[in-house]
């Protein structure tokens, strides 16, 4: 009976043990977990460190490159507007170069040759206007237009319409489809027919 006993109380001692085994294991596992989501936890938080670093040099490095965009952009606006007329420039240069050269052969014996040689000239200057969208309003002969034209005075005419444009004073321009210089002119109105006097005393 005694030896029963024992034996009970050592596999009593043995289940005891084994829970105890059991319990230590389990603690382990669960400090390894813990453990390992610890170092995890430590990497995500370095990877994240590693990523922000990255983005803040990214976003630094654009900002920068905007800004130098900008810059750049900017001169090349203010450089634009600078020299806008830079091409215009050069092609009438040669223009004010032939009237030059005109003025220094100025002779009464070759009037005949200087009158050509200032037609040329004119007309080189003509293209280099119209190239550039410049054109010259047709007032003469017109009907008055105050879009286009500016009366000086009227005059009375019998050969025209009333309201036509019979001389041009001062040319206009056209600068593409606006008005930059308005031509200057004189219209015709209508003559007035002359009252004959006494015509009444006459009758009687």
């Amino acid at each position: 009976m005694k030896k029963d006993k024992n034996k009970h109380k050592e596999k009593s001692e043995e289940k005891e043990i084994e829970i105890k085994d059991e319990t230590n294991l389990e603690e382990e596992i669960l400090e390894d977990e813990a453990t390992e989501d610890k170092v995890e936890e430590e990497v995500s938080v370095e990877k994240l460190e590693e990523t922000i670093k990255e983005l803040k040099d990214t976003v630094l490095r654009k900002a920068a490159e905007f800004e130098n965009y900008k810059r750049r952009t900017n001169s090349e606006q203010q450089d634009l507007w600078k020299y806008a007329a830079e091409s215009f420039i050069i092609k009438i240069l040669p223009v004010y170069d032939d009237l030059q050269r005109s003025i220094e052969h100025l002779d009464e014996s070759n009037l005949d040759s200087i009158k050509d040689g200032l037609k040329l000239v004119t007309d080189k200057f003509a293209k280099a206007l119209d190239e550039q969208g410049i054109k010259k309003i047709e007032a003469q002969g017109k009907t008055f237009d105050v879009d286009y034209h500016e009366a000086l005075l009227q005059q009375p005419s019998k050969d025209v319409e009333p309201n036509t444009v019979i001389q041009e004073v001062e040319a206009g321009y056209l600068y593409k489809d606006k008005v930059i210089k308005h031509s200057k002119v004189i219209v015709s109105q209508e003559v007035e027919e002359p009252i004959e006097a006494n015509q009444n005393d006459n009758e009687e």
